[in-house]
């Protein structure tokens, strides 16, 4: 009798323990700037591992963060920053084994075609500028340092429109609220309203770098250590340069 009801409780037990084997869930938190790279890699993974689930968010770096220092649920984070990485990495939050480089950017000013804008002292001339908003936005950090170091940032007055987003610092420019904007050259590459009209000199501001890290949770979770595997490999690596971006 005992026997028999060992038997009847794991076949009770084994279906429940196979569906949650296969229903597998990952949570990304990634740089805005990423998310068509990261939704042709996502669906191409999905198609080869069935039942893998993937819930993203994507926003500016340093709101993510926030958001996962906040317990928001996260196995992958690829920030466009390392100061981001780093913020999290500091509260313990993250695999620290598994930090490493994604890929590269580079900032640009992207405005209306046939706009004479062809370097940055001509932004003084400029009414409007829109650049993310320093504090939260990588874009819009490397935007500033950029600035700065070219000796303008003082002149520019009240001139700069700060937004939430790399993605939303184009949307003012294409909706003409500002004259242009200062944004990742892969971001300028996605507007079928804006030209880039002049790639800022990399000699202003640091490398535009996207770390990637497995959090605490996502060490533990077995599809995303998989997918993080994934996103190392070749398929990965030319999604990346179809888009724009830099492998080093």
């Amino acid at each position: 009798m005992r026997n028999t009801v060992t038997f009847l409780i794991g076949l009770f037990f084994v279906p429940l323990l196979a569906g949650a084997a296969s229903a597998g869930e990952v949570n990304l938190s990634i740089a805005i700037s990423l998310k068509e790279v990261i939704n042709d890699l996502s669906d191409d993974f999905a198609k080869k591992n069935p039942g893998v689930k993937f819930i993203k968010n994507y926003d500016a770096s340093g709101t993510l963060a926030k958001k996962i220092e906040n317990v928001a649920p996260s196995d992958i984070f690829i920030p466009s920053s390392l100061k981001w990485m780093d913020y999290l990495k500091n509260r313990n939050l993250l695999d620290a084994s598994s930090i490493g480089t994604f890929t590269f950017n580079k900032l640009v000013f992207a405005g209306a075609p046939g706009k004479k804008v062809s370097g940055m002292r001509d932004l003084k001339r400029l009414k409007k500028i829109a650049i993310g908003c320093p504090e939260r936005v990588a874009a819009g950090e490397y935007a500033l340092e950029a600035l700065k170091n070219s000796g303008i940032y003082k002149q520019l007055d009240n001139q700069l429109i700060l937004s939430k987003d790399s993605r939303d610092t184009l949307i003012y420019a294409e909706r003409g609220e500002a004259d242009g904007a200062l944004v990742y050259r892969t971001d300028a590459l996605q507007s079928k309203r804006l030209k880039i009209l002049f790639p800022v000199p990399q000699k202003l501001y640091s490398w535009v770098v996207y770390p990637m890290a497995l959090t605490v949770t996502g060490a533990k979770n077995r599809d995303a250590k998989a997918f993080f595997r994934y996103l190392h490999g070749s398929y990965a690596k030319a999604t990346l340069s179809k888009y724009g971006f830099a492998l080093q």
